[in-house]
């Protein structure tokens, strides 16, 4: 179902980028590259194929030349865990393309003082559904949704009037409506992250996250976007990119990516590794490519969006 959003006019453009173009970047020099671990191996149902998304979210980390990305495949939840004990400190930052409820406690307490030390994070949209009751976890990512998140969880965070507030509000965490289209607003274009973007610019058809609740602590709310009653949405600006610190660790974490169309978007690639690059080393050095979304254009990759399985392949 179509359904208009407020104050903008939806237009698409499908613009083909070559990989070593988008980017902008020359390939890491005499120290190597970056190395990121990208973790996956659960979802909470059958709503995330991280088998699909993980050979993209790889495809689009490596292209820069910055980064050699590891996939590392958690077991899921009640499974035999006795040998699965990756090799954090090995990496740079994580990439979460996870959603489990629940790990061993010692793998917990291994990846907490990975990050304590410094070790990076980045949360790909339904990795903040995961581990409602790990405090640490909570703490990272900042806010989280589903697995029965409520009050308890920490407040409502949303902007009003051009601040993050908090709500404590009683009620569930974690909402959202049809995956379309939807404009998102920088709320901080100094962070290296952000800068050079768009004041606002537009995202591929997503699920466009709401009512996310968790300790908020330690965060930095880089975008916003307004979740439209119109699509069930809450009527507020949502945070959709943050960054955050946990002891010496930087986090960066984006609430979009459902599935390969959304990671098609350009806007969606060029923060992921731009937020990937800045968790891993504090800085960002990628240009902003040509092409780039508008504040009324979606902007796709089509060698991206062509990694989607045609109907019934899977």
């Amino acid at each position: 179902m179509a359904l208009e959003l407020r104050h903008m006019k939806r237009i698409f453009a499908l613009i083909p980028f070559a990989a070593g173009i988008l980017a902008g970047v020359t390939p890491a020099g005499a120290a190597g590259p970056i190395k990121l671990m990208l973790l996956d191996g659960q979802s909470g149902g059958p709503y995330h194929a991280w088998q699909l998304t993980t050979p993209v979210l790889r495809k689009e980390l490596e292209e820069t030349g910055l980064f050699q990305v590891d996939v590392v495949t958690a077991p899921p939840s009640g499974a035999d865990f006795s040998s699965f004990q990756p090799a954090f400190d090995k990496y740079r930052a994580v990439v979460w393309n996870l959603d489990s409820p629940e790990w061993p406690a010692s793998l917990m307490t291994s990846f907490e003082q990975y990050v304590n030390n410094g070790g990076g994070v980045v949360i790909v949209h339904a990795a903040d559904n995961a581990f409602p009751q790990w405090k640490a976890f909570n703490a990272m990512i900042g806010i989280g949704g589903w697995r029965n998140r409520d009050e308890k969880s920490g407040p409502l965070w949303y902007f009003r009037d051009g601040k993050l507030v908090s709500d404590p509000s009683p009620g569930r965490a974690g909402s959202h409506g049809n995956r379309l289209p939807f404009q998102l607003t920088m709320q901080d274009a100094q962070h290296p992250i952000t800068k050079g973007l768009p004041k606002q610019w537009m995202h591929a058809g997503d699920e466009l996250y709401a009512a996310m609740r968790g300790p908020g602590q330690n965060m930095q709310v880089l975008a916003t976007a307004h979740s439209d009653p119109a699509n069930r949405g809450t009527g507020r600006e949502e945070p959709i990119l943050m960054v955050l610190s946990y002891g010496k660790g930087r986090i960066f974490h984006t609430i979009m990516g459902h599935d390969i169309p959304a990671l098609a978007c350009v806007g969606f690639i060029v923060t992921l590794q731009r937020g990937a690059e800045w968790a891993a080393t504090g800085t960002v050095t990628q240009k902003i490519p040509a092409g780039f979304p508008t504040a009324n254009t979606v902007s796709y990759r089509v060698d991206i969006a062509a990694m989607q399985p045609a109907a019934g392949a899977r």
